[in-house]
């Protein structure tokens, strides 16, 4: 997503100025809409996330000393909002252990890989296929399906997930690493039987 922060003055909305405000919201309701959906897989919890944010955004724009983008602050607190709203679901979840930094280099390698090499560039793109992948998305574990969001569908820097998520970059990377790993495990089988079909 565009940041957007060039747009709105940082400054008007800690006045409290409640159009510059409404302008942050129309900015980027969007984006952060999409996350907490991919993150949480209906609409209603998303729709809270969102709401959620932007009330404690307007609460705590004071306290945002432009460190980073307004963006990544704004995915920083929708990111909690979707992990707090995944621990009301699952008491059980613990997201600070699911995956460590310190197996950085003990990641296992998927078990079953698919060239997709061969497959014609539109069937990535069929709405079939985004399905597929959206499915897959939603089977990660959410430490590693958040950082994925971020990173490659929202499009953040590694340093912007870090510093949205409150992790070394190296956990990012790891995680990362991991969940497009996942994933392609995940997707081999049905891109296996697309390619199993354009040859017939």
């Amino acid at each position: 997503m565009s940041d957007g922060q060039n747009d709105i003055s940082i400054e008007a909305l800690r006045s409290g100025d409640k159009h510059e405000f409404a302008r942050m919201v129309d900015t980027y309701s969007g984006p952060l809409y999409r996350l907490a959906l991919k993150m949480l897989g209906n609409e209603p919890d998303a729709q809270d996330v969102l709401q959620n944010t932007f009330l404690k955004a307007f609460q705590h724009i004071r306290e945002f000393e432009g460190r980073s983008k307004l963006s990544t602050w704004l995915y920083r607190i929708a990111s909690n909002e979707a992990l707090m709203m995944v621990r009301k679901r699952r008491p059980e979840t613990n997201f600070t252990d699911t995956v460590q930094e310190q197996d950085e280099d003990q990641i296992l390698d998927p078990v079953q890989f698919t060239d997709w090499c061969c497959l014609p560039e539109e069937e990535f793109l069929t709405s079939e296929s985004r399905a597929a992948l959206d499915r897959a998305v939603q089977r990660l574990p959410e430490t590693l399906r958040i950082v994925f969001i971020l990173r490659d569908i929202e499009g953040l820097s590694i340093q912007e997930t870090s510093q949205a998520l409150n992790l070394s970059e190296s956990a990012v990377k790891t995680r990362l690493l991991r969940a497009r790993l996942r994933l392609r495990e995940e997707l081999s089988s049905y891109f296996g039987e697309r390619l199993d079909h354009l040859k017939k």
